[in-house]
C-alpha cells in the first residue's frame, strides 16, 4: 500500500485503507508490547465489564498543551492530532477520521483537526535499534468545550477514548473489524461510540465481539436523531 506524508492512505469512504498493511520491519525481534486495560466507562454492551479506572483531565487541572507553534488554529473548539512519519523509526497514520482542517508543519509532519464529536482512529508505530518499542491504535471522540478529557499523546487537549489497544496482534485484529464494518457499507466514522467500548472491553477480556450489522447502524442514527 502506498502511504503519503505521515503514511496515511489515500482516502476512501473515511479514510479507512486496507488492513493488507503489515507491520513495518524492525532490525531486531520486537520487544513485548505494553500491557492492555480495559476502559472503566458505562457501556450497555459490556454486560458490567468494568476494569480500571480512566485518568480524566477536568475544568480543575488543565489537560496537556502542545507549544503554540504546532497549533493549526487557535480555535478551543477543536481537536489537533499531530502525525509524524520517519520512515522505519516513528510512523503514525489514521485508520479513519474526516479532518476540518489540515496544517502541513514539515516533510515528515502535519497536523489535522477536528471538530466535537468527530471520531477517529489514530495509528503509532515506533521502533529503536533494538526492535519495535510501540504499536498502538486509539479510537478517540473530540470533546465538546467542558467536557472532561482523557491524555492521549499526540492529541491536543485530548479526547473521550473509546478503544485503546498495545501491541501489533491487537492492532491487526480492530483493523480487521474495521474493514468489516467498512465492507458491509457502514462509515467507521459514523459508528455507534458504544460499539467501539464493546470491541475494547470484549478484547480485555479475550472474548469475541460482537459484528455491528446495518440494522444496528440504522437503530444508533435513529437514536442519534431523537438525542440531537
Amino acid at each position: 500500500m502506498a502511504f503519503g506524508l505521515s503514511g496515511t492512505a489515500g482516502l476512501g469512504r473515511s479514510g479507512t485503507g486496507s488492513s493488507d498493511y503489515r507491520e513495518p520491519e524492525s532490525p531486531a525481534n520486537p520487544q513485548k508490547s505494553a500491557p492492555f486495560f480495559a476502559l472503566n466507562l458505562a457501556n450497555r454492551e459490556s454486560f458490567g465489564f468494568l476494569l480500571t479506572q480512566s485518568r480524566l483531565w477536568t475544568d480543575g487541572a488543565a489537560p496537556p498543551c502542545r507549544p503554540a507553534a504546532t497549533r493549526t488554529s487557535d480555535d478551543p473548539q477543536l481537536t489537533h492530532v499531530t502525525l509524524v512519519w520517519r520512515e522505519g523509526k516513528h510512523e503514525d497514520w489514521l485508520k479513519f477520521g474526516k479532518p476540518v482542517a489540515t496544517r502541513i508543519v514539515s516533510r515528515s509532519q502535519r497536523i489535522e483537526s477536528y471538530a466535537p464529536g468527530q471520531v477517529f482512529a489514530l495509528v503509532r508505530w515506533a521502533s529503536n535499534a533494538y526492535g519495535t518499542i510501540r504499536s498502538s491504535l486509539d479510537i478517540v471522540r473530540a470533546a465538546e468545550p467542558g467536557e472532561p478529557v482523557t491524555p492521549v499523546a499526540q492529541v491536543d487537549p485530548g479526547g473521550e477514548v473509546l478503544l485503546g489497544v498495545h501491541g501489533w496482534p491487537k492492532v491487526a485484529q480492530v483493523f480487521r473489524l474495521v474493514d468489516a464494518i467498512e465492507a458491509s457499507g457502514i462509515d467507521p466514522c459514523e459508528v455507534a461510540p458504544d460499539h467501539w467500548r464493546h470491541i475494547h472491553n470484549r478484547m480485555a477480556a479475550r472474548e469475541a465481539p460482537r459484528d455491528y450489522s446495518p440494522a444496528r447502524h440504522r437503530a444508533w442514527l435513529r437514536r442519534k436523531a431523537l438525542l440531537s
